[in-house]
């Protein structure tokens, strides 16, 4: 089995729980294909491009305030991201039609990396977010590797050493108890 199948038949055992997408959303970006540079208005900070998160590998969580399963898989994204930071961006989408309703979300999940609003359904649409929380893991390049529905424990051992694999980067696990030298550095966000 060549590197690349290899990496994506791990990826979708250990995702084997999660449900499959049923169809394409309109204008939805197919895996394989690149991101096109739709503007995503700041709910955590500036407006921003997806072309602006080039050069490091991206996972983006789409989400929305009524979503339990999206609040529940927000402590281990905010992990992943205290942890890899200096090696992955994430960041969320919210898909709430009112503001308020997605900050009052984001007081209670407490998360630091960036986080966009779409009441237009552009996003939501182009990602094909049919059923939330997706989370979707583009590479350096913008080019769409893999879309994952359903909540995950981001930061288990298993779903780190996949997202290494699909990214082909080093993504070092810690043994239970030890802090990685890696937390906390070098989160810039971008």
């Amino acid at each position: 089995m060549t590197g690349m199948k290899y990496v994506f038949a791990l990826l979708i055992m250990i995702l084997a729980g999660a449900p499959s997408l049923v169809g394409a959303t309109p204008g939805e970006v197919a895996i394989g294909d690149n991101l096109r540079q739709t503007p995503m208005q700041g709910l955590t900070g500036s407006s921003a491009i997806f072309s602006q998160y080039r050069g490091k590998p991206l996972i983006i969580n789409v989400w929305a305030s009524y979503c339990g399963p999206c609040l529940a898989e927000m402590g281990s994204l905010e992990r992943l991201w205290q942890r890899y930071g200096d090696r992955i961006n994430i960041i969320g989408i919210s898909i709430d039609d009112y503001r308020d309703r997605a900050e009052k979300f984001l007081a209670k999940a407490g998360t630091s990396f960036p986080h966009y609003i779409d009441n237009r359904l552009t996003l939501e649409n182009m990602l094909g977010a049919n059923s939330i929380p997706l989370t979707v893991l583009v590479d350096a390049h913008g080019r769409v590797l893999e879309k994952v529905s359903g909540a995950k424990e981001w930061d288990s051992p298993e779903i780190i050493e996949a997202i290494g694999q699909a990214f082909d980067i080093s993504l070092t696990i810690p043994a239970p108890g030890v802090e990685d030298e890696t937390d906390g550095a070098g989160l810039s966000g971008n």
